[in-house]
């Protein structure tokens, strides 16, 4: 028996002897030659098929969910994708060559050992391999189970509220170069991390920002260079945008997410629109950061459950699974979001934040930003070990971060679906972020951040409105803590700085300081809005 099914309880009635085929030569539609592994069941003929297509490698720590399937009855395909540990051609980034799932379907309805019945599986970029498959016809295909990968990515990874993900980005692109060049030994990318963090912040601050990537890895990214060269509404991102293909997804879907995970916003989006398109969907959100949820007990249980009952027939999880943090606990749903009451929290000159408006007149709170010395942020939504909730102290003492908190609640106060932040601002330049964070303030003053958002301005004018969503939350705040909400202009290096200056974002030389006033009088009401569904308000 595998080690992981022991470790994650998920202990197959009948265990069968794996046997595994390794590099198989798939051709490409185009004629590339793509290798895979071929895992599966020894005593069972023509089983289901599992399809994974992946960059990651084959024959390293990943091998061991092939064999978890395998031992269930499952034969998994596991494909390297072009460029990418032993297959041809050049690998694009997340461009995803459609002659790959073109040539390996073809070569697929050929084998003898293909019963007709496929699965897909996996996680980030074999999520979205996923989602590239269905931009054609597969009627095989039976389930698709996808963690923490959306259908569209300029939008909702690189550019979300329209300033670059220069952290996730630049941290996406050490991830790969570790792998590709230490050949995608798990010793070798170990050993690579003991200056990671180093590198990664040195490369942050790089200008231009597209050299960023020689800063990382000693030599060019083309695919890095693309996405800081174009910004979120261009044409080049539409190869990287599968949100037509939802009508052409198997009759059952199975999407897993984590409230610190960059892509939950569309995965969130993704859920409503199968739902729309007639899927069966079932929706797990668990306390997770990226690619972490699936190796939980909770993840792996739901997501063979929904496997088994798409290719063998058993009892399918439907609906919403969610995990409640601070009350610690799970809560199924028949959708997302959940009714509730959008409530909101006032800010107020002095740092406070309640129900109640602010005064006639109150005056503004201010703030200089230097990108010079960007605000850095704590750990959120951000590729690697930093992700997470984090204390957040030590960042909410600097003088370019306003905090806004309410006194101790009185009971607990429940929130579950999308939050917003609307602030009424001036700032001495046009070109300006705005980012918001959620909090939470215990008894003892620590500050743990929830949740966060940002939006970049850049049109002309006084006093404007910067609207902010902020990821997905389902949360209790506990009686005798406080919330509290940040208001900066930067969250380094999650984001890239804005310089202020108006130049594009990738050739930027120049950094410009700003000056910022957030209004919150009765005539400029900014707000935090919170989806409340249960105790006090």
């Amino acid at each position: 028996m595998t080690f992981l099914s022991r470790l994650f309880g998920v202990r197959p009635e009948l265990r069968h002897p794996v046997r595994v085929q390794r590099d198989i030569v798939i051709p490409a539609a185009d004629g590339v030659q793509l290798l895979a592994d071929r895992h599966f069941p020894a005593d069972v003929e023509r089983a289901p098929l599992i399809l994974l297509r992946s960059p990651y490698g084959r024959g390293n720590a990943l091998d061991r969910m092939p064999a978890l399937l395998a031992e269930r009855g499952y034969q998994v395909l596991y494909q390297s994708v072009r460029g990418t540990a032993g297959s041809g051609g050049r690998f694009d980034g997340f461009t995803i060559d459609p002659a790959d799932a073109d040539g390996t379907l073809t070569w697929l309805r050929r084998q003898p050992w293909f019963g007709g019945e496929l699965a897909t599986w996996g996680a980030s970029y074999l999520g979205c391999t996923q989602w590239e498959l269905a931009a054609r016809d597969v009627p095989e295909w039976k389930i698709a189970v996808i963690q923490d990968a959306p259908s569209e990515f300029a939008h909702g990874f690189m550019y979300p509220g329209g300033a670059f993900a220069l952290g996730n980005a630049l941290g996406w692109v050490q991830l790969v170069d570790r792998m590709f060049t230490g050949g995608y030994s798990t010793t070798r990318q170990l050993l690579a991390m003991s200056t990671a963090a180093r590198r990664l912040r040195r490369a942050t601050l790089t200008l231009p920002l597209n050299e960023a990537d020689l800063a990382l890895t000693g030599h060019r990214v083309p695919w890095f260079r693309e996405w800081i060269a174009h910004g979120p509404d261009e044409e080049y991102w539409a190869s990287m945008d599968h949100r037509a293909n939802v009508t052409r997804m198997p009759p059952a879907v199975h999407l897993q997410g984590g409230w610190d995970d960059f892509f939950l916003p569309g995965m969130l989006a993704d859920h409503a629109a199968l739902r729309a398109a007639g899927r069966q969907v079932r929706l797990l959100v668990g306390p997770w950061g990226h690619g972490k949820g699936l190796y939980t007990r909770q993840g792996m249980h739901d997501a063979l459950a929904a496997l088994d009952a798409a290719l063998l027939g058993k009892q399918a999880p439907s609906g919403v699974r969610l995990f409640v943090t601070g009350a610690d606990r799970w809560t199924d749903l028949p959708d997302w979001p959940p009714p509730h009451q959008p409530t909101a929290w006032h800010l107020h000159p002095d740092g406070g934040l309640s129900t109640a408006p602010a005064a006639a007149g109150a005056p503004p709170s201010r703030y200089r930003y230097d990108p010079g010395d960007p605000t850095p942020t704590v750990g959120g939504t951000a590729v690697g070990l930093s992700a997470g909730r984090k204390d957040n102290r030590r960042v909410e003492v600097r003088p370019d971060v306003l905090t806004f908190t309410s006194d101790p609640l009185p009971a607990d106060v429940e929130v579950i679906g999308p939050v917003r932040v609307r602030l009424h601002t001036r700032s001495s330049v046009p070109q300006v972020d705005y980012f918001a964070r959620l909090c939470e303030v215990s008894p003892r003053s620590r500050s743990t951040n929830l949740c966060d958002g940002i939006v970049r301005l850049s049109d002309p004018g006084d006093i404007r409105i910067a609207d902010i969503e902020l990821w997905p939350i389902a949360h209790r705040f506990g009686r005798g803590h406080r919330i509290r909400l940040q208001v900066a202009s930067g969250a380094h290096p999650r984001f890239g700085r804005n310089p202020g200056t108006g130049e594009p974002v990738a050739t930027a030389h120049t950094l410009r300081q700003s000056n910022h006033e957030i209004f919150h009088d009765a005539d400029q009401p900014s707000a935090l809005w919170l989806p409340t569904t249960s105790g006090a308000s």
